[in-house]
C-alpha cells in the first residue's frame, strides 16, 4: 500500500502526520513550542526515566550553531526553519549508572508525542537523521560519554513547496507507507 489512507481504523492525526522541507521563516510563539515538549513530557519511559533531552534554538545566533551540525543536504532547507531541536537521550540509567537499553526507544517515543502535538497546532516537523554527530553534540553543550544524539529536528509552519530548490521540489509530498501485512506478523516473523 503505498497512498496515504488508513487500512484500519486509527485516529485521522496519525495519518495527517508528515515532514515537510518547505517551511515559513516565521516565528513560532513560546507557549506553542513549549506544549510541544510537555506532550513529550507524557511519554512513556522504562523505569520511568525519562532519558531524553530536547535542545532547542530558536534564537539566530544558536539556530546558526545548529544549523552548521546539518549535512548540507539537509542545510539546503533547514536554513529558513523558524526553530530546530536536537534530541539526545541519556546512555545510562541516573539511578545506578547502568546502561539504559531503553533509551532510544523511549526517545523515540517522546519525539512521536511532539510531533503529534505539533499537528495539533498546526505546526509541523521534520526528523533528520543526516547531521554530524560529534558538531551536534558540541553545539548543544553535550558530553558523548553520556548522551547519544538520535535526531535533529525542525519545527514550524509549512511553506510551500515553491520555495525549495529544484531537486527537492518533486519530494514535498506526503509518502506512502507499507501496508500492515508487509510488518506486522502473528506468531512468528515470516
Amino acid at each position: 500500500m503505498s497512498e496515504r489512507q488508513a487500512e484500519f481504523d486509527v485516529d485521522a492525526m496519525f495519518v495527517d502526520r508528515w515532514s515537510p522541507r518547505g517551511f515559513l521563516e516565521k516565528a513560532v510563539p513560546r507557549a506553542m513550542l513549549m506544549s510541544l515538549f510537555e506532550a513529550a513530557r507524557w511519554a512513556p519511559s522504562a523505569m520511568n526515566e525519562q532519558p531524553w533531552r530536547f535542545v532547542w534554538a530558536d534564537e539566530e545566533a544558536d539556530l546558526v550553531r545548529f544549523r552548521a551540525a546539518l549535512m548540507e543536504a539537509n542545510q539546503v532547507w533547514a536554513n529558513r526553519v523558524p526553530v530546530l531541536v536536537y534530541l539526545l537521550a541519556r546512555k545510562n540509567y541516573v539511578r545506578n549508572e547502568r546502561p539504559n537499553k531503553a533509551a532510544m526507544f523511549d526517545a523515540g517515543a517522546a519525539w512521536m508525542s511532539l510531533a503529534l502535538q505539533a499537528r495539533k497546532l498546526g505546526l509541523y516537523t521534520h526528523a533528520m537523521g543526516g547531521f554530524d554527530r560529534d558538531k551536534a553534540l558540541a553545539a548543544v553543550g553535550a558530553d558523548g560519554d553520556e548522551y547519544d544524539v538520535m535526531a535533529a529536528l525542525a519545527v514550524g509552519w509549512k511553506g510551500d513547496a515553491e520555495m525549495l530548490p529544484d531537486e527537492l521540489k518533486a519530494r514535498e509530498a506526503p509518502g506512502g507507507r507499507k501496508g500492515v501485512a508487509e510488518f506486522c506478523f502473528a506468531g512468528r516473523l515470516a
